[in-house]
């Protein structure tokens, strides 16, 4: 049986390449030759690897999911539920506003002014985004299961509320706003969390 060519270019240092397209340009307009421009390779390599514009969109979001996942893991770390919120919010002032990075978030960059054919992509990205949304949902579920937080709070609420404010920050990094004004938009936030005090039920 013969062996296919091996690929002749490094996928990840592509993925990373076609990452930043789509999150400053947003799936619609990223186009082909942005694309393969950026990654260094023809459009025949890339739908070799890859299938199509959208299988590299995914593939993106896969190698994008790895440091959300180290960014939920000290999230949810925190020691109350309110310390995960606040590690939530101002971890995202710090990582949207990373010169490093371009500004706000690829899962709402990604899908912003989608078009005809590519209908799909926005509930793409909105399904990852629901994964922090699930996994704050759960660690609020805790919280409450250990007396840390209030039996009269919804967790689910709380969590969506979360994420909403998240997006919002994203799109406000996106629009240009700096570090401080989304830790302004963080510090707001945290006040439908009680304080450390008030987080904990003394039970009789």
């Amino acid at each position: 049986m013969a062996m296919g060519r091996p690929r002749s270019f490094d996928t990840d240092k592509a993925l990373d390449d076609a990452m930043e397209v789509f999150w400053r340009h947003g799936y619609d307009g990223a186009s082909l030759a942005m694309l393969t421009k950026a990654m260094g390779i023809k459009p025949p390599s890339l739908y070799a690897a890859f299938g199509s514009k959208e299988g590299l969109l995914k593939a993106a979001l896969d190698r994008y999911a790895q440091r959300r996942s180290e960014h939920m893991r000290y999230v949810l770390a925190g020691p109350t539920a309110r310390d995960v919120a606040e590690r939530f919010l101002f971890s995202i002032a710090e990582s949207h506003t990373d010169p490093a990075n371009p500004p706000g978030c690829l899962l709402v960059q990604g899908g912003l002014a989608c078009g005809q054919g590519s209908e799909n992509i926005p509930f793409e990205l909105a399904s990852r985004r629901a994964l922090s949304e699930t996994e704050l949902r759960e660690r609020f579920v805790q919280a409450q299961q250990d007396g840390d937080l209030a039996e009269t709070a919804d967790p689910a609420a709380l969590a969506r509320f979360l994420s909403t404010v998240a997006s919002g920050m994203g799109v406000l990094a996106s629009s240009g706003a700096d570090r401080g004004a989304l830790r302004e938009v963080a510090r707001v936030s945290l006040s439908a969390f009680p304080g450390r005090d008030e987080m904990r039920i003394v039970k009789p």
